[in-house]
C-alpha cells in the first residue's frame, strides 16, 4: 500500500515540475512550483521525516510561493489572461 501512495506521490510532483516548464501563464506556474514542494513534504513525512516535512511545507509550498507571487505581481505579470482580454 505504501507502495502505491509513494508511486502517486511521486507522479504528482513529475507533473506539476513538467508543468512548471510548459505553462506560460507565471501566476500558475507559481502555484505548480507549491504543488511540487507540498508534494514532496508529504514524501517526506511518509519517510517518517517530520520535521524535514514541516520545513519543507512552510519554506518551499508558503513563504517561497508567496515570495514569488508578490514578485510577480510587483512586475507586472500576476494577472490571469481570458479569452475575453485577448481579442
Amino acid at each position: 500500500m505504501l507502495f502505491w501512495i509513494t508511486l502517486i506521490i511521486m507522479l504528482v510532483m513529475l507533473s506539476a515540475a513538467f508543468a512548471v516548464l510548459f505553462l506560460k501563464n507565471y501566476l500558475a506556474a507559481t502555484a505548480a512550483i507549491s504543488v511540487v514542494s507540498l508534494a514532496l513534504s508529504v514524501m517526506f513525512v511518509i519517510l517518517q521525516a517530520p520535521d524535514v516535512a514541516l520545513a519543507e511545507a512552510a519554506v518551499g509550498a508558503g513563504i517561497s510561493g508567496v515570495i514569488l507571487a508578490l514578485t510577480l505581481r510587483r512586475i507586472g505579470l500576476w494577472k490571469i489572461e481570458t479569452n475575453e482580454e485577448l481579442k
